[in-house]
């Protein structure tokens, strides 16, 4: 009998420090290592955001440069990268500095809908070969600052983890009335899409 479905003779590398996004692999049966990207991802973003570029193209750019900024480190190796940004009414937020900025991004966030976008690409050898990118939207309640300080209290450095100073998977929750889209997408990684990308490139048993 297999013991796995994966079909590589090594390890996916994950360009990515999010203990999330490596869990979600290893529970789906991927077997993971970790590296995380040298590159300076404002760096990347700015200008593209001074073009214009739509907030999920800005995702998939991201993920881009960081899928081959770790294939050029790793050759012949398989590479995952992804990224998320987040939009409201057209304004882009980054993940807070401190507790007080994700207070403040939460705050700003309440009582609207704004979008998550979730990109992927793999890589090998300096090239990518698969991407795809997804889109969720959330609707957070009304909040008030007491509530708003109390909950980033509660999480402390998590809420500095994320952009929008949530994780839907664990407190975060309490800040929604709804969302539209993907679980695994709203945590950061549209699965789904990777594995048919990995299945489709012969990673994986079909």
């Amino acid at each position: 009998m297999p013991d796995s479905l994966w079909l590589e003779s090594e390890p996916l590398i994950l360009a990515s420090g999010s203990i999330t996004r490596r869990d979600m692999l290893i529970a789906a049966g991927i077997p993971v290592e970790v590296l995380k990207p040298q590159i300076d991802e404002r760096a990347v973003e700015h200008p593209l955001v001074g073009q214009g570029v739509p907030s999920d193209q800005v995702a998939a750019a991201l993920a881009c440069a960081k899928a081959l900024s770790v294939s050029h480190m790793r050759p012949g190796r398989l590479i995952l990268a992804a990224d998320q940004t987040l939009t409201c009414d057209g304004e882009a937020f980054h993940k807070p500095v401190d507790s007080f900025a994700a207070a403040e991004q939460i705050m700003a966030l309440a009582g609207r809908t704004h979008e998550l976008h979730s990109a992927f690409v793999l890589a090998r050898d300096g090239a990518p070969i698969a991407e795809g990118q997804e889109t969720a939207r959330m609707s957070m309640r009304a909040l008030d600052t007491d509530f708003v300080g109390r909950y980033v209290e509660l999480v402390g450095s998590a809420a500095l983890a994320s952009v929008g100073g949530y994780q839907l998977e664990g407190l975060g929750a309490q800040l929604f009335e709804s969302v539209e889209g993907n679980h695994f997408t709203i945590l950061g990684l549209p699965l789904l899409a990777v594995l048919s990308a990995l299945r489709d490139l012969g990673c994986l048993a079909r």
